[in-house]
């Protein structure tokens, strides 16, 4: 028997609202597996009633599953009339909840007697997904999955502890060529090129494509797609301060055939992860943990070096980050147990490898908040990122040096993360860690210590043979004085800095100290890129006496030196006759300026609409290369690049102090709340963001 098949369409409004895929600009068709969907199969044939219909799905050039069609038994159809022409039948069929993900070729084997025949219908992507309850990442929660997969847009925590900014991301999931880019970064990874069919065959598991992900976003392995650079200038590649988004990254890496993108730091890993995630539907945030720990040498102990001018010395490769950007995924953990389901955290920012890559994770925060970091994957890593102890020592000579600070508490603070439906900050500190301070976090610290084999003080090890022996030193002497720096006003790059240190003597002994002052520009991984200022001073203080000592850090001392993380560490080094040192540090992040936004006027889909955006030069210099940039998912369908002209017709340049007004047209294409984000690139800037919300009405 010969069969002529005309066409098997999918039913594609149909499928994309039950598979909630409708949002992906794509003409391919997108399904999630678990769910049902539909095809109608147009034949151009004369059927009987013994005929076995067979509809065998694959992907990866293998086989994956063979599809059952409902109300019939076994795999095979049989199809229920007989001698039609032509024939039109709508089918159902779900693919099942573990399946594999990727690209897939749908084909049609007929067997008529002892004739088989078989025609390609179709292809389709195949997702994971959050809506099945049998999904290893179902999501119960209705909010949760719009926030966590479909919102396309985001906010990323920065700063300090205590001075916490936020920064607008374009997620762009469902952007063109994002589906197509992120299998692609599967396909790219080390693992496919070594040995495609099992790469592919165990693409079913979140754990397993989430770990894969980790080392393909970073560059230092397999030419993945963003390259990472903190320090030096930026000339060949971007500022990683300069993205505002993912899409144009994920392009530019995919257009270039694979070439690494250049440049990018933790909130750019962790803002391309999110992407990639969320488009293959793992549900997927961004987490910032203020004061991380790098524990190079993993035995839950941060050790610092200065002299007694408070400079830095490099003597130990363990190191703390103002804030430390990585991403959580919500999956179940089939490898672990069910105690560990639920957010598993990610680090694609390539700081150390694991198992011979530069990929962190998934680590469930379960593991992390009870100290089993002798579980999959790499939760030592993460556990000393939020939990390390901090110790800060004063090196006198090669054969004296001294403990001044020791601290249980200032490691992993304020850990953050985006709001389900709103731009607001939520503290998810309590899944990492039990309350700082309290006996169960304590308790959970030195079972850590002892599962990595790092010796206790005070305690004999019953390890036989621990894997590593880092003594751990005593604690530092109580110090017979405190001291703290604080900011008189809120720090503005363009104006002068004014702090005040504090001191006060803890006890009725007379005291002579000698104060050193230095303030630094750093690069937000605390590392110390150019001196501003170094001051000293001797004060005498009397029987529990408080004294002040103000200074000032001029906008002409900081301007040449300060990086474009605009950041600055101070130190106070106060020597003590006969008493323990005391260091006290302070970080000041500057204020950018702002950029105005204001939407002039009602967005509607496919209608034009002007936006104005307004800046201000603070400064008593003259900037000049201004290039506003824009974008945003569902506005723009690439960035938008704008060429500056102030007041006075002049291209590219601004006067001290003048405010500009520039406008610019965008039309949306997709409805609901949208995020556009706007940047000011410019001389003596490196980057000033701006974002608005705005709620697209759907086409009239």
């Amino acid at each position: 028997m010969f069969f002529i098949f005309l066409k098997a369409p999918y039913r594609k409004g149909l499928n994309k609202a039950a598979h909630h895929t409708s949002d992906y600009s794509s003409t391919e068709v997108i399904l999630r597996r678990g769910q049902p969907f539909n095809i109608s199969l147009n034949l151009k044939t004369t059927v009987q009633s013994w005929d076995n219909f067979t509809f065998i799905a694959s992907t990866g050039n293998l086989p994956m599953a063979v599809i059952s069609y409902p109300g019939y038994s076994s795999s095979k159809i049989l199809v229920p009339y007989r001698s039609t022409w032509p024939i039109l039948e709508t089918l159902s069929f779900v693919l099942p909840a573990d399946a594999v993900i990727g690209r897939y070729k749908l084909q049609l084997q007929v067997l008529a007697g002892n004739k088989v025949s078989s025609k390609v219908l179709g292809h389709f992507v195949l997702l994971f997904n959050p809506w099945c309850p049998d999904d290893d990442v179902y999501m119960a929660d209705e909010e949760e999955r719009q926030e966590y997969v479909l919102n396309d847009s985001g906010i990323i925590f920065q700063g300090v502890e205590k001075d916490i900014e936020e920064e607008a991301w374009n997620y762009g999931q469902f952007e063109e060529d994002i589906l197509e880019i992120s299998l692609a970064i599967l396909d790219r990874s080390l693992s496919h090129r070594e040995d495609p069919a099992v790469d592919v065959s165990k693409r079913s598991s979140p754990v397993y494509v989430s770990r894969v992900i980790s080392a393909m976003v970073n560059s230092n392995d397999e030419k993945g797609v963003v390259e990472g650079k903190w320090s030096g200038k930026f000339r060949s590649g971007t500022n990683p301060l300069r993205w505002s988004g993912s899409v144009t990254i994920l392009r530019k890496w995919y257009r270039a055939r694979y070439r690494p993108v250049r440049y990018g730091q933790c909130w750019v890993f962790a803002g391309v992860t999110c992407t990639v995630l969320r488009c293959l539907g793992i549900p997927t945030r961004v987490i910032t943990n203020f004061n991380s720990a790098h524990d190079k040498n993993l035995n839950l102990s941060i050790d610092k070096y200065i002299d007694i001018s408070g400079n830095n010395l490099h003597l130990s490769e363990d190191s703390v980050w103002n804030f430390h950007v990585w991403n959580e995924s919500w999956f179940i953990r089939r490898d672990l147990g069910s105690f560990y389901d639920g957010w598993q955290v990610l680090d694609a920012t390539p700081q150390e490898k694991s198992k011979g890559i530069y990929q962190c994770g998934p680590a469930s925060t379960k593991a992390i908040k009870e100290g089993d970091v002798n579980l999959d994957y790499d939760s030592p890593f993460v556990f000393a990122a939020v939990n390390a102890d901090c110790v800060t020592w004063i090196r006198y000579s090669k054969k004296r040096k001294e403990r001044v600070y020791s601290d249980t508490r200032k490691i992993g603070k304020f850990i953050s993360t985006k709001a389900v439906g709103s731009n607001s900050r939520v503290d998810v500190t309590a899944n990492y860690k039990y309350p700082e301070g309290s006996l169960k976090e304590r308790q959970v610290y030195r079972k850590a210590l002892k599962l990595l084999g790092v010796r206790i003080p005070g305690k004999r090890s019953k390890i036989p043979r621990p894997r590593r022996r880092f003594s751990r030193a005593q604690p530092a002497q109580t110090p017979s004085i405190s001291g703290k720096l604080l900011l008189d006003a809120s720090p503005v790059i363009g104006q002068d800095i004014l702090l005040t240190l504090t001191l006060r003597n803890l006890i009725s002994d007379f005291k002579d100290i000698k104060v050193k002052l230095k303030a630094s520009a750093i690069l937000y991984t605390r590392k110390p890129k150019a001196e501003i200022l170094q001051l000293h001073r001797s004060i005498k203080l009397g029987s529990e006496e408080v004294k002040e000592i103000s200074f000032k850090i001029s906008y002409s001392q900081y301007k040449n030196s300060l990086m474009d993380d605009r950041k600055i560490l101070v130190t106070a080094v106060c020597q003590i006759k006969r008493g323990t040192s005391l260091l006290v540090e302070k970080d000041i992040v500057l204020q950018d300026p702002f950029l105005t936004l204001k939407v002039l006027g009602p967005a509607v889909v496919h209608k034009p609409v002007n936006v104005e955006v307004t800046f201000t030069n603070p400064l008593a210099d003259e900037v000049t290369d201004c290039v506003l940039r824009a974008e945003g998912s569902g506005l723009l369908k690439e960035q938008l690049r704008i060429q500056y002209v102030n007041t006075s017709g002049c291209v590219e340049k601004m006067a001290p102090m003048e405010t500009s007004t520039v406008e610019f047209e965008i039309i949306p294409y997709r409805s609901g709340t949208r995020q556009l984000q706007v940047d000011l690139v410019c001389t003596h800037f490196s980057d000033i963001k701006g974002f608005v919300m705005l709620h697209v009405a759907p086409a009239q």
